[in-house]
């Protein structure tokens, strides 16, 4: 089976993005069970290793003697009790049309359906198209490369960061609270103490983006609640005393406006709302003061529902709508601030190089849904009913009521006012098509051979 699309760059661009590392992990289609547990360290020779369901490997080795530089790689399924089986090898193809544009083609020879070859090699080709986009514009700020310090990176959003940030290019130092050594897959992982970091632990980078913070999901009690607040304050404000005047990307959340107000449109100028999360989101903002004060841009990316296979709520609710399971929570009124996880990664790098962002940016689309909405659009997608509703007392025993009408029910009718008077272009502008394209549902038509 073989694909193409044409990428708005010229071929040793496109190229050299293949080589970097992160180029994987950009391209591994979301919806496929697979991990990335190792990254090949070289087109020519390397080879790469996939984390499969039930402890199997899947290893793609790169061919020496089918390898040439800005024209082709090929690599081929070599674990033994895999390659019977799923006999596996994959011409990458680069071929120069003109001085700005690349025609790409991956060609697949293997047993494997061709329905989800066919989805599978139809997801590389737009992501290929919309990170480069993205990072054109990016680049059009006039800033070269950048070394950016990103902690929070093996997180949802930061496993995807920072694969797109170094395959645009940039150098990825990842802020990591444990010494892993030998077991990262990374280079440049940096030890950092979140309680008291040392002095020189931003020497030589350019921006930060600061991710990290206990996971809100789960029953609020106060071991809870108590661990999702320390785990953002003090590191926030420890890290914001050594930023300086870099730019300060640091992450928040909707949850700001409050838990639920109904209709009303929320903007980055509207009130804060009640409620733990307020209150959290509210001194987790202040918490970086002192990077303001020392003459940092400082943003805070406001984030919605994000949407990906990988993590979050779709990760939680596509096993239930594969099965027949699915239905809306509680009343299905509250709104739904979703977000894909590309146009994530796109709105973090804009914070990073655009000097117009400044305080809070709503990290969401522009068309939010209520749950029942969301609830029907997902459905259709998967081909699946959803009758299935999910009363609200049935969440409240197993996480407690604060943590349902906090979270789980909680609903925001927020709109990416900041973003869209700049004129940012998102990927994804409605629900189906972002949909569509994370779980492998998008209509092909003609476009594969």
């Amino acid at each position: 089976m073989e694909f193409s699309t044409i990428v708005e760059a010229p071929v040793d661009d496109v190229f050299d993005w293949h080589r970097r590392p992160g180029a994987i992990d950009r391209l591994m289609a979301p919806w496929m069970r697979m991990e990335v547990t190792r990254e090949a360290n070289s087109l020519e020779s390397g080879f790469a290793t996939l984390r499969l369901p039930l402890g199997l490997r899947w290893t793609a080795t790169h061919l020496p003697l089918e390898f040439e530089d800005n024209v082709q790689f090929v690599d081929t399924l070599t674990t033994p009790v895999l390659k019977g089986l799923v006999p596996w090898t994959h011409v990458h193809h680069f071929e120069s049309i003109s001085p700005t544009q690349t025609r790409v083609t991956d060609r697949i020879d293997t047993r494997a359906p061709k329905r989800v070859l066919a989805q599978t090699l139809a997801y590389r080709g737009r992501q290929l198209e919309g990170d480069f986009a993205a990072h054109r514009f990016a680049y059009g700020f006039g800033m070269g490369p950048l070394t950016i310090a990103v902690t929070g990176s093996s997180g949802l959003i930061g496993t995807a960061l920072c694969a797109f940030l170094s395959t645009g290019g940039h150098r990825v130092i990842r802020l990591v609270r444990s010494q892993r050594g030998s077991q990262s897959r990374y280079e440049e992982d940096r030890y950092w103490n979140p309680d008291a970091p040392a002095a020189d632990l931003l020497d030589d980078v350019d921006a930060v983006v600061h991710l990290a913070g206990a996971s809100i999901s789960g029953r609020f009690n106060e071991a809870h609640k108590k661990a999702i607040w320390e785990s953002r304050l003090g590191p926030t404000r420890e890290l914001a005393k050594l930023v300086g005047t870099r730019p300060f990307v640091v992450a928040s959340a909707v949850g700001i406006y409050g838990n639920n107000r109904g209709d009303e449109v929320l903007t980055e100028s509207s009130e804060r709302g009640d409620g733990f999360l307020a209150d959290l989101v509210a001194e987790w903002e202040s918490a970086a003061d002192p990077a303001r004060e020392s003459g940092s841009r400082v943003t805070h990316v406001r984030t919605g529902i994000v949407q990906s296979p990988r993590g979050g709520v779709l990760k939680l609710l596509r096993p239930l709508f594969d099965i027949g399971a699915g239905g809306r929570l509680g009343d299905g009124r509250q709104w739904t601030p979703w977000i894909g996880i590309d146009d994530m990664v796109d709105i973090y790098l804009r914070c990073i190089v655009d000097p117009d962002l400044v305080g809070a940016v709503n990290a969401v689309a522009p068309n939010p849904v209520t749950n029942a909405e969301y609830t029907k659009v997902l459905a259709r997608v998967m081909h699946r009913p959803a009758l299935v509703p999910v009363p609200g007392f049935g969440p409240k025993l197993i996480f407690g009521s604060e943590a349902v009408d906090e979270f789980i029910l909680a609903g925001q009718r927020a709109e990416p006012t900041v973003l869209s008077s700049l004129g940012h272009r998102f990927r994804h502008t409605d629900l189906e098509s972002v949909l569509r394209h994370l779980l492998g549902k998008v209509d092909l038509k003609s476009k594969l051979s």
